[in-house]
């Protein structure tokens, strides 16, 4: 890693995105990993999805060792100008529909209303044949 360091754009290392050409950009660096992808312990699908973009948080995610880590050393191609790489999004859940507390309270009465007769018309029946006893012949 001496001498002058050079600088890609995501652009510039977005082209590098198949498997007989692969650079990721991990931690503000590039990386060629191409003569890595067969030897990677998770698959070369791994490390051709985190192509074209910051894939800090890609690795991160795993847990890389220091192992790991120390290995990149060896692939590593130069710097990523950062002012390439886009802002990340805050993440903006769906809009939900609007919870109406009236209209639901609402909708509880009218079957309250409905349930509430029902259930004491069916105790009146349960009670009245409970009680009835049968008639002697």
């Amino acid at each position: 890693m001496g001498g002058e360091r050079k600088v890609y754009t995501l652009a510039e290392v977005s082209q590098h995105n198949h498997a007989k050409d692969c650079w990721l950009v991990i931690e503000g660096k590039v990386f060629d990993v191409t003569k890595f992808l067969e030897d990677h312990p998770g698959g070369d699908d791994v490390l051709l999805s985190s192509t074209g973009k910051d894939a800090t948080d890609d690795f991160e995610d795993v847990g890389h060792s220091s192992s790991a880590r120390a290995m990149m050393d060896e692939f590593y191609v130069g710097d990523i100008d950062t002012s390439t790489i886009p802002s990340k999004r805050k993440y903006t859940p769906p809009k939900q529909p609007h919870y109406e507390q009236d209209r639901t309270s609402e909708f509880v009465i009218k079957l309250l209303q409905f349930l509430v007769p029902l259930l004491i018309l069916g105790l009146a029946f349960g009670v009245r044949s409970y009680t009835k006893t049968p008639a002697s012949s």
